[in-house]
């Protein structure tokens, strides 16, 4: 499965840039959009078709309880201090550092969220730390998976609610579904606020 996901993604890259016209590429866009939102509704139906008709997935989500709720907030931590750490070995601004990390996957919005708060390099700097957080997370799920199923949820963080969340499930198991979601959506809602109060220790 990883293999046709990379195939994929070179495809578009390649595809994308063959086009060359930015017309071509944003009429792509819009249109990919549609077809990304519709295939990913179609996805979160079935998997959660899939996770009802698995009595046991709802029994260890029963035993889980509580902890569904703690993971997302101990990934968020776990984040942050890895950006420190990151920071003080590459001898870079720990806040904007921490910052970043915050964005715990989510490159889309720390990007420019970064570059607003930290400057216009932090830009550039947040958008490839939280892309290739989702690109690792999938390109080694097949190895982290062995290591401990929850292992690829923190990895991906908020990306496990969408993008990751099919090889997530597919390597870690139907029973990690409701983990995953939650643990991907309370990040997805948390990451700008975190980013913007880490930001604000700067002040």
């Amino acid at each position: 499965m990883i293999k046709y996901i990379i195939m994929a993604l070179a495809l578009g890259a390649v595809v994308g840039y063959v086009s060359g016209s930015m017309e071509i590429v944003a009429i792509n866009t819009i249109f990919s959009d549609y077809i990304f939102t519709l295939s990913l509704v179609a996805l979160l139906f079935f998997m959660g078709l899939l996770f009802g008709a698995d009595k046991e997935a709802i029994a260890n989500l029963k035993k889980t309880g509580i902890k569904v709720l703690v993971f997302p907030f101990a990934t968020a931590l776990g984040s942050i201090l890895g950006g420190l750490v990151g920071g003080l070995l590459l001898g870079l601004d720990l806040v904007a550092s921490m910052g970043v990390c915050a964005g715990y996957g989510w490159y889309t919005m720390a990007g420019p969220l970064a570059g607003q708060l930290f400057g216009v390099e932090w830009a550039a700097l947040g958008f490839t730390v939280n892309f290739l957080r989702e690109i690792v997370t999938i390109t080694t799920i097949s190895i982290t998976s062995k290591i401990d199923k929850y292992t690829p949820i923190a990895m991906g963080g908020a990306t496990a609610m969408d993008t990751t969340l099919p090889v997530i499930v597919r390597y870690c198991g139907q029973d990690t579904l409701i983990t995953a979601f939650s643990s991907g959506f309370t990040l997805t809602i948390i990451a700008p606020f975190t980013i913007t109060a880490i930001a604000a220790l700067a002040h």
